[in-house]
């Protein structure tokens, strides 16, 4: 153990040393990138690369689903408005249901289903990181 120490110890000093030797300018064109600058653009070329597919497949489901999605919202948007408007706590209700018969209700939560907001000692509410 004390011999991994006395290695360890000696590789920061030598990295420690060699640092200010890697900084030093290559006395290079100009316009020559560096190394981490040529690593920038291979790694943001890779990843452009990679996610090229599913950028498509994304811009084509909106393609396809926008101009029903833009009717919907048009049609729909001031009655969710006023909905929004009725319900002051959305905790108070359960998660909506579909019937049989298409209809769309949201049941309200009995007392005892509710959870109790937990208020901290100085009177703030307590908060959830997410």
């Amino acid at each position: 153990m004390e011999a991994m120490k006395h290695i360890l110890m000696l590789s920061m000093v030598g990295l420690l040393m060699t640092a200010p030797l890697q900084a030093q300018d290559t006395g290079g064109e100009p316009d020559e990138k560096s190394l981490m600058e040529q690593g920038a653009e291979l790694f943001f070329k890779g990843l452009r690369q990679e996610m090229e597919p599913a950028l498509e497949s994304m811009l084509e489901m909106a393609e396809q689903f926008g101009p029903s999605m833009l009717s919907f919202l048009e049609q729909m948007g001031p009655a969710l408005a006023d909905l929004v408007d009725q319900v002051q706590d959305w905790s108070a209700y359960h998660a909506p249901e579909m019937l049989p018969n298409g209809d769309i209700i949201i049941r309200k939560k009995r007392p005892e289903e509710q959870v109790p907001e937990t208020v901290e000692p100085d009177g703030a509410p307590e908060q959830t990181d997410i």
